[in-house]
């Protein structure tokens, strides 16, 4: 496919995100934010419980966990992307998570009975995150130890190779990389000589406070799903003299008002931005100083250095055993993201609260599996008839 004009983009790239989502029906239940949120809007009268607000990821399907790394060196799973998160109801967060697991064991064609382990083992994760012990580190499953190993032995040329095609410092143009326009070029020009973007990336170990940034190359990029058709750009800065010039990729990425609904009287960054960086720093603090918010055309962006061990879990194959231990194990990931920003107190009130509601058939509360049979069915229902469109645009399109 020959790269469009930067006029040209917005229907490319509308039926890029629809091509994507039509690929399976855990794909469509991560590309549907908005979706999971009307139901969510459509359940008032469905007594959810409300826990304390805190930030929340609000977009918590398990794509959107991975391994990251921090500033440091160090490296764990975490969440990864923000794009969503809000103060809000943390139930929100369990939810999400619950159907996107549901939706990947139904693709890897588990019974319904390890969808309903899978909860249990959701519960039993959280809650332990709620506990005193939260530093002590679970036994990681076997697609988290996987995904651990490749992102440790990931290097600077392993990026390279799958973003760049090449190791040579420069963004070649084709399926991934766009060609931007002239104002885009001289903004990101701009926006590259700045003092934020010295500190950001300068601030690695390894790296000196006063090292020199280049600017080498920099595109639009075509990447992510729900997110095709918002601003986003690659760029490539040297770091360093050219002697022993250190490389690395920024994403540039809009940041647009969120689906997910905020708690009440809650106070939050009015730009949107500064709401997905001040969101990350609490949820995964590793991730969030080494993130940044900028203006750039007049849109809200943030920006954040992409680490070679920053790499989503892939959960699209699993084996029963697999299933119910990567649902505890992402569900404590993110009870510990949530418990951080609560007291003791607040932590122990939430535990009980979610310990109600349960049966003496399924040790995980009936509103939580209420909310996936129905979520099942309804997306479900949505994958089959976005198909039927994409199909029928396809065919109108040939």
């Amino acid at each position: 496919m020959k790269p469009p004009r930067p006029a040209d983009r917005n229907a490319i790239l509308a039926n890029l995100r629809n091509e994507k989502m039509a690929r399976s029906a855990h794909a469509y239940v991560r590309g549907s934010t908005v979706q999971f949120y009307e139901w969510l809007h459509s359940q008032r009268g469905r007594r959810l419980p409300h826990g304390p607000n805190v930030w929340i990821c609000g977009d918590c399907h398990a794509g959107n966990l991975g391994p990251t790394g921090d500033r440091h060196g160090g490296i764990d799973i975490h969440i990864r992307d923000l794009d969503q998160t809000v103060i809000g109801n943390p139930t929100h967060d369990l939810v999400r998570l619950a159907l996107s697991l549901a939706t990947a064991a139904r693709g890897s064609d588990l019974p319904g009975v390890t969808t309903a382990r899978m909860l249990e083992e959701m519960m039993v994760g959280y809650e332990q995150a709620l506990m005193d012990e939260t530093d002590r580190t679970p036994e990681r499953p076997s697609q988290v130890k996987a995904g651990l190993r490749d992102a440790v032995k990931r290097t600077w040329k392993n990026l390279a190779r799958e973003r760049m095609e090449n190791t040579k410092p420069t963004l070649p143009i084709g399926r991934h990389f766009w060609p931007m326009s002239r104002s885009e070029k001289a903004e990101i020009k701009a926006l590259c000589a700045g003092k934020e973007i010295q500190a950001l990336v300068t601030s690695l170990k390894g790296r000196p406070n006063d090292a020199s940034v280049e600017l080498l190359d920099c595109a639009y990029w075509v990447k992510g799903c729900s997110s095709l058709g918002l601003l986003r750009y690659a760029v490539l800065l040297g770091v360093g003299g050219h002697d022993e010039q250190d490389y690395c990729l920024i994403d540039v990425k809009e940041a647009v008002a969120a689906a997910a609904p905020r708690g009440a009287h809650v106070h939050m960054p009015r730009d949107n931005a500064r709401r997905v960086v001040e969101g990350a720093r609490h949820l995964s603090p590793g991730l969030g100083e080494r993130m940044i918010a900028t203006r750039f055309l007049d849109h809200g962006m943030f920006i954040r250095e992409l680490l070679p061990q920053d790499l989503k879990l892939e959960l699209d194959t699993l084996n029963e055993t697999d299933a119910m231990h990567a649902a505890g194990y992402l569900a404590r990931v993110i009870g510990i993201a949530h418990a951080r920003q609560m007291d003791e107190a607040t932590r122990k009130s939430w535990r009980d609260e979610l310990q109600l509601n349960r049966s003496k058939t399924l040790d995980a509360p009936s509103w939580l599996w209420t909310s996936v049979v129905q979520l099942v069915g309804n997306h479900e229902q949505g994958y089959l008839e976005h198909c039927r469109r994409y199909a029928l645009g396809t065919a109108k399109r040939a």
